[in-house]
C-alpha cells in the first residue's frame, strides 16, 4: 500500500534542531507525495517557565519571539516548512495532562500510513513516544535523529533491513515496501557471529520475496564481536552510508529491554540515520 497520510507529532522547545527536523520531515513526506497533518500537544498543568541565559546561542536566537509559546512556535516552523515544499497539510493543537500526551499522539497516528517523529538522543520523553506509538499506535514510524539533522536526506536512496528473521521484522519489511520500491540500492543485514544454513536461506529468502515486489536487494551477514547488535547496526550504518534503516522493533519483551538493554532501546536511545519501525 502506498504511503499516502502521514502524521507528525509536535512537542518540547523550539530548538533549532527541533525546527530543523520539522522541516526535514516534511520534506520526506513531500518527497513520499503524501499528505501531512501536525498535531502540537503541550501539557495543561504546569508550563515549565523559560529561562535565557544570554550566553547561550540556541537562547539568544529565540529570545526575539519568547512572547509566542513554544507549541506555537513549533506550529509555525511546520507552516513555513508544509508552504516552501507546496504539500498538502493540515495541523492541529492541543493541551492534554502530561501523562496522556504520548497515548493521545498514539491515538491520532491510528489514522495514519506512517508517523514521522524527531527525537533526542538519550532523553525519556522522546523514548516514552516512541514505545507508546509502537505499542498503542498499530502502525509504522520513521524517527528523525534530531541530531544527525544537518546530514540527513529526505530522499531515502539507501537502506538497510537488519534482518533477525523475526515476526516484527518481516511486518516491518512490508511496511516500508513504498521506501524500498523507491530506493536505488537495498541491504538485508543480519548481525551474527556464524554463517549457519539456517541465517542465510532466511536471508536469501528475503531477497527473493523483496524481487517479487520489484526490490532488487542483497544480503549479507555482520559480525557482533561482542558488540551489542544496536551498535553494530549503527557502526554499519554509517560506514555505508544508509540513509534509512527498517527494523522491527521489541523483538525481546519491552521488560527485558529496559533492564538488559536491547536493539530497539539502542536505536530509540540515538538512531544513527533515518529509522523505520514497526511492532
Amino acid at each position: 500500500m502506498p504511503i499516502k497520510d502521514v502524521f507528525l507529532p509536535l512537542i518540547g522547545q523550539p530548538r533549532k534542531p527541533a525546527l530543523a527536523a520539522i522541516e526535514k520531515c516534511v520534506a520526506v513526506a513531500a518527497d513520499l507525495g503524501a499528505r501531512i497533518t501536525a498535531l502540537a500537544l503541550e501539557d495543561d498543568v504546569f508550563v515549565r517557565p523559560k529561562v535565557v541565559f544570554p550566553d547561550d546561542p540556541e537562547s539568544a536566537d529565540t529570545i526575539g519571539v519568547r512572547e509566542v509559546g513554544d507549541m506555537q512556535q513549533l506550529l509555525n516552523a511546520f507552516t513555513r516548512a508544509a508552504s516552501r515544499t507546496g504539500i498538502r497539510a493540515q495541523s492541529r493543537s492541543g493541551r492534554v495532562p502530561a501523562d496522556q500526551i504520548a497515548s493521545t499522539f498514539a491515538e491520532h497516528a491510528r489514522f495514519s500510513d506512517l508517523t514521522l517523529i524527531p527525537v533526542k538522543p538519550h532523553d525519556s520523553q522522546s523514548e516514552n513516544i516512541v514505545e507508546t506509538f509502537l505499542f498503542e499506535s498499530g502502525r509504522p514510524l520513521l524517527l528523525c535523529p534530531e541530531q544527525h539533522v544537518d546530514v540527513l536526506r529526505p530522499e531515502f536512496e539507501n537502506v538497510m533491513i537488519a534482518w533477525d528473521h523475526s515476526a516484527r521484522a518481516a511486518r516491518a519489511v512490508g511496511d516500508a515496501l513504498p521506501i524500498l520500491q523507491a530506493a536505488n540500492a537495498v541491504r538485508v543485514i543480519t548481525v551474527a557471529d556464524d554463517n549457519a544454513d539456517a541465517i542465510a536461506q532466511s536471508g536469501t529468502s528475503l531477497v527473493d520475496h523483496l524481487r517479487e515486489h520489484g526490490v532488487y536487494a542483497s544480503f549479507e551477514t555482520v559480525k557482533g564481536s561482542g558488540s551489542s547488535i544496536g551498535k553494530v547496526l549503527g557502526t554499519w550504518a554509517n560506514e555505508h552510508a544508509i540513509d534509512a534503516i527498517v527494523m522491527g522493533a521489541y523483538h525481546h519483551s519491552r521488560l527485558n529491554e529496559i533492564v538488559w538493554g536491547g536493539v530497539t532501546k539502542t536505536v530509540i536511545g540515538q538512531p544513527p540515520c533515518w529509522v523505520m519501525m514497526s511492532h
